[in-house]
């Protein structure tokens, strides 16, 4: 994987998790936070959908390494739901 490649599966990692916040309601990271939420996303979903027995929706190839877009957004936004509910009293 060539260092364009990574970058471009850093921009994919960071929109995805920040998709999942918004979905989720609960922003309270950044860029970084995004990008790290986005690939968390990507191991969460996955593993629900290979152990649910569903299809990969929408993958994109980048640098021969396989991102699943739509399993990416589910496994954020359900991540961020449950950061939220473990830190909601602490504001």
């Amino acid at each position: 994987m060539s260092l364009i490649h990574f970058i471009v599966l850093l921009v994919v990692a960071g929109i995805v998790g920040a998709i999942g916040q918004s979905l989720a309601g609960f922003s309270r990271t950044g860029c970084l936070g995004s990008i790290a939420l986005g690939f968390i996303g990507a191991l969460i979903g996955m593993w629900l959908g290979r152990s649910l027995g569903l299809p990969l929706i929408f993958v994109l190839q980048i640098g021969g390494t396989p991102f699943p877009i739509v399993w990416s957004i589910i496994g954020a936004a359900l991540f961020v739901a449950v950061l939220g509910l473990l830190t909601r009293g602490r504001d």
